[in-house]
């Protein structure tokens, strides 16, 4: 199987190659620490909105700022082969583009917001714990799409199941 992780520009250009052929790129994003049925619902019905999925995953650092210590479970090497095996996904990308240790802890962005400007999908998708208001960058794609999450599946919970509680 091919690594589907590219760069930023590399992405960008194979969008605008997949737009300018009339096909419709849907892009998501996330953590996507521990892959759960909730984060499948979410991929293939994002993968329905268009004829390519992109996703956006936080860097371990950004999952790290995210969700706190001990996180993420899973790094980003393996996040990316993970993500990346989905038939559903075309290409994975990874964000905030700028190395931690080049950039002050106030400037870090750990939304795809200056991904999103450069990327600019046909779709935005995002789980239903965000309002289509809240959904950063949705002014850098053609359309925004809430999918509804399915009920009582999630990381964190996971995580607890596991410790015990």
């Amino acid at each position: 199987m091919a690594d589907k992780t590219r760069d930023w520009d590399d992405c960008a250009g194979w969008i605008r190659a997949q737009q300018a052929a009339g096909r419709r790129v849907v892009f998501t994003n996330g953590c996507f620490d521990l892959l759960h049925a909730g984060h499948v619902h979410l991929l293939r019905a994002a993968r329905e909105l268009g004829d390519h999925l992109v996703v956006g995953l936080n860097s371990d650092q950004s999952v790290a700022r995210l969700k706190g210590s001990g996180r993420p479970v899973t790094p980003l090497e393996d996040r990316t082969a993970i993500v990346g095996a989905l038939e559903m996904v075309e290409v994975v990308v990874v964000f905030p583009k700028e190395p931690v240790a080049a950039i002050e802890e106030s400037e870090l962005h750990d939304t795809p917001e200056e991904l999103l400007k450069l990327l600019r999908p046909d779709v935005l998708v995002k789980g239903g714990d965000y309002t289509i208001e809240e959904v950063v960058g949705r002014e850098y794609a053609g359309q925004v799409q809430v999918i509804p999450l399915l009920p009582h599946r999630s990381t964190s919970l996971l995580l607890q199941r596991l410790a015990g509680n």
